[in-house]
């Protein structure tokens, strides 16, 4: 799937342990990346970190909509944090 646009779910609810330009210590879920912009396209994305490089849109995490997406990411989040 491609990703959808004006959405951002995995800039803001998925947690990032790796550092990120302006972001060292990465970022917890629920933060938004400082490289979000306010259109949800990504700043730095010619020069974006592998951690985000290497995510994949796909229905299984994105689900149908950003509201969707958000849901499954913060249930992820939730689930990590109790293992």
């Amino acid at each position: 799937m491609d990703c959808r646009k004006k959405c951002g779910a995995c800039c803001i609810y998925l947690s990032i342990s790796s550092p990120i330009p302006g972001m060292e210590k990465g970022k917890p879920s629920g933060t938004r990346c400082i490289h979000l912009a306010e259109d949800f396209s990504c700043s730095i994305y010619n020069e974006r970190p592998d951690v985000c490089r290497n995510f994949m849109a796909d229905p299984e995490f994105c689900g149908n909509s950003p509201s969707q997406a958000r849901d499954i990411m913060l249930g992820l989040e939730k689930e990590l944090r109790q293992n």
